[in-house]
């Protein structure tokens, strides 16, 4: 047992860490935010496979679980002006 393996799960006050849990990433996941789409259009591109459009003004096809990645600041400053 190395001296690592000695300090992995355990704090400085000898009690055990939490563990972090992380979702499980795809190539070029770092670069990626969730942004704001109607729903509808989500919807309609689910169906024909049409690229959306954001807030922002992003243009793709959506296929990732947006709850994985942050909210894409642009899209948030946006969408608190129209309300």
């Amino acid at each position: 047992m190395g001296f690592l393996d000695d300090l992995r799960g355990k704090s400085s006050k000898g009690g055990l860490l939490e563990k972090e849990l992380l979702a499980p990433t795809d190539e070029g996941d770092h670069e990626r935010f969730s942004h704001y789409v109607d729903k509808n259009k989500i919807t309609e591109s689910a169906v024909t496979g049409k690229a959306v459009r954001a807030l922002c003004g992003k243009k793709w096809i959506p296929n990732r679980d947006p709850q994985k990645f942050p909210i894409c600041p642009t899209c948030k400053e946006i969408h608190a002006r129209l309300k």
